[in-house]
């Protein structure tokens, strides 16, 4: 059945095809905030809006002439997409086979439907709906991956990949601004158009009073883990000095936002984040005009920071405040039943790996929530072996270098690593997400200059001395140089 947020998606899927593929990357990168949509919906299943349009931007980029030859070269041994595919073929081949070749030898949280009622606890292992979706999620994943980095091998598609990030973060702040003024208004049915997934939401949930911030995306846990990367990606452009008008307010609101989530995910990661950012502005700080915000940023973030422990310290009712807040949602929150049902997840996925003798029980088979888990629970070493040589190979940014393609790479690394730090705290899946991939393949691509038409002159005599004066040389048009 198609939705009306589907119906929206193809006409917004043909109209960017006529717009070239430029156009197409920002909305797809746009459409992967909406987390908590179905643009296509089967029984119990459900097609996200950025899944359905991931097949307009892959026709948009097989309609370049030149994409198509970089895609399929991105696929040879060694780089990031052989890689990348060695995992979705061993994880589509795990989940079919794992959990009929173990069945019964172990039991499992099950992420999707199972031949047993739903108990919330453990089943004996068995194939579940889950095996294929998340097949199907995965190779979506390495769709996205190798469109992306075709894309971004030109400047025009570069830039307009950068455009699409940064409108992610724009657009990511106004979803939770909706969210609080409709919860407070009582007008949250607005936005039901884009809560129609398959999925249980949290989206009324409060702590001690505060709502529980959810954007676009079914639970406070999902708007904070996702907010992480927006939060990571333009904090890095801002201390690399690209586009701070823009980039320096939207990583203050990220980082608000995500404190003010009152997810325990987003309050754990957010410190990591913050000093991944100081440890990029160190490696990058210099005296050279490119270096100053750097190393402006690691002369004064030290002396800010204690200052403000010694304002929280000297403030009592402060101090309190800020400690009742991190008690009721980091300190508190293990003996909480949320946590312990966490807690046996990952007891069970640990199991699981050892009962599968580090094959794993099936890509999509047990539901955990850290996703090193999730990779050594459904696809075991072989997998968790394949996405480290894909990580090792897809995030190499050059970071001795200062130029515009470089910071860019830069910022989409440390996007990448954000992601990865709040999946480390809950993560449910082997699938980390379009977003995730998206910074990955801008962080591996490599824009190369375009050669021009060079044009055919009788060089002869005057004509020589003319064509000199002219300068009619040939033309090497490249990516122009961003601040």
């Amino acid at each position: 059945m198609v939705e009306p947020i589907g119906i929206f998606t193809l006409l917004l899927g043909f109209y960017c095809l006529t717009r070239g593929y430029p156009t197409t990357v920002q909305s797809f990168i746009v459409l992967t905030l909406l987390g908590s949509a179905a643009a296509l919906t089967f029984g119990g299943s459900s097609v996200p809006p950025a899944h359905l349009f991931l097949l307009f931007l892959t026709v948009a980029g097989l309609r370049a002439g030149e994409l198509p030859a970089v895609a399929l070269a991105a696929f040879r041994f060694g780089r990031p997409a052989f890689w990348l595919t060695c995992l979705v073929v061993y994880g589509a081949i795990s989940a079919y086979f794992s959990p009929r070749l173990f069945a019964g030898m172990s039991y499992i949280i099950p992420l999707g439907a199972s031949d047993y009622p739903s108990t919330g606890g453990t089943v004996p292992l068995g194939p579940v709906s889950s095996n294929l979706t998340q097949t199907i999620y995965l190779a979506a994943d390495l769709l996205c991956f190798v469109t992306i980095t075709a894309v971004c091998s030109t400047p025009s598609g570069f830039r307009a990949t950068l455009n699409g990030l940064v409108a992610y973060a724009v657009v990511n702040v106004m979803f939770a601004a909706l969210d609080l003024a409709t919860n407070a208004t009582g007008t949250e049915g607005l936005l039901q158009f884009v809560r129609n997934a398959q999925y249980t939401f949290h989206d009324s949930d409060t702590v001690n009073g505060m709502k529980r911030i959810v954007g676009s995306w079914p639970e406070a846990s999902a708007f904070a883990g996702m907010t992480l990367g927006a939060f990571g990606f333009t904090g890095s452009l801002w201390i690399c000095g690209r586009r701070t008008r823009r980039t320096g307010p939207l990583a203050l609101c990220s980082f608000a936002l995500i404190i003010l989530s009152t997810s325990s995910t987003g309050l754990i990661a957010a410190p990591i984040c913050l000093l991944l950012l100081y440890l990029t502005a160190v490696l990058r700080c210099g005296v050279g005009p490119q270096s100053q915000r750097s190393t402006a940023v690691v002369l004064l973030a030290p002396p800010i920071v204690l200052a403000l422990f010694l304002l929280v310290v000297l403030q009592e009712n402060l101090s309190r405040s800020l400690y009742d807040y991190v008690d009721l949602l980091v300190l508190s929150k293990s003996t909480s039943s949320s946590a312990l049902e966490r807690g046996s997840w990952n007891a069970a996925a640990l199991q699981n790996f050892v009962d599968s003798v580090g094959l794993g029980v099936g890509l999509g088979t047990a539901r955990t929530s850290s996703f090193p888990l999730a990779l050594l629970s459904n696809v075991g070493i072989p997998g968790a072996v394949f996405f480290l040589l894909f990580a090792m190979t897809a995030l190499r940014p050059r970071l001795s270098a200062r130029t515009f393609e470089s910071d860019v790479r830069l910022a989409a690394l440390n996007g990448c690593l954000a992601l990865l730090i709040g999946s480390l705290v809950a993560g449910p899946t082997v699938d980390l997400g379009l977003l995730f991939f998206v910074l990955a393949g801008l962080c591996a691509s490599r824009p190369v200059a375009r050669t021009g038409e060079i044009p055919l002159l009788p060089l002869r005599g005057a004509a020589l001395e003319k064509a000199a004066q002219a300068r009619l040389v040939p033309r090497v048009i490249s990516s122009k140089r961003q601040t």
